[in-house]
């Protein structure tokens, strides 16, 4: 198979059209406890309890997050806009002062998302410009189960819209 060139603008454009949810990946290592918001987060696997999330090798928090042992996956609500722009800002150090406890890998649980995995680092694997980064849910918790998601779509930040 050969490899045909494609337009990163377009690619963007059309994967953007997927719309996700908004979480916040937490961890803390012996020098660093921060977080990063991220959309790029699934569910790998029933058994074991597996999920993934994506991040840009050049974000600030990457390298950290390398040398992270866990990290936690908190999901946003709808009213949690503010919290996803602040840990969305390049060279965020820190947790600014967003109130938040601690799990199992003593990663920070957001006070108030919607749900949260906390998980210890499965695997990592090169992505191209990201690392998906493997991670084996420990602890999690629906925090408020009738709350409704923050996403993001086409670029920018969205609610739930009426049921079909």
């Amino acid at each position: 198979m050969t490899s045909t060139a494609i337009d990163q603008r377009l690619y963007r454009d059309v994967i953007g059209r997927f719309a996700t949810g908004v979480t916040v990946i937490t961890f803390r290592t012996d020098h660093v406890t921060r977080g990063m918001t991220a959309n790029a987060v699934a569910s790998l696997s029933l058994d074991p309890t597996l999920l993934i999330a994506c991040i840009d090798k050049r974000t600030s928090a990457h390298a950290a997050l390398a040398q992270a042992d866990g990290f936690a996956v908190n999901i946003l609500a709808e009213d949690q806009l503010e919290i996803s722009r602040l840990f969305a800002r390049p060279g965020l150090e820190g947790m600014g002062d967003v109130e938040y406890r601690t799990a199992v890998t003593g990663a920070p649980i957001l006070d108030g998302v919607l749900a949260w995995f906390d998980c210890a680092v499965h695997e990592r694997f090169d992505g191209g410009d990201h690392t998906i980064f493997v991670g084996r849910v420990l602890e999690l918790s629906l925090e408020r189960p009738e709350a409704d998601p923050l996403l993001f779509y086409a670029g920018g930040y969205r609610t739930l819209g009426d049921s079909l």
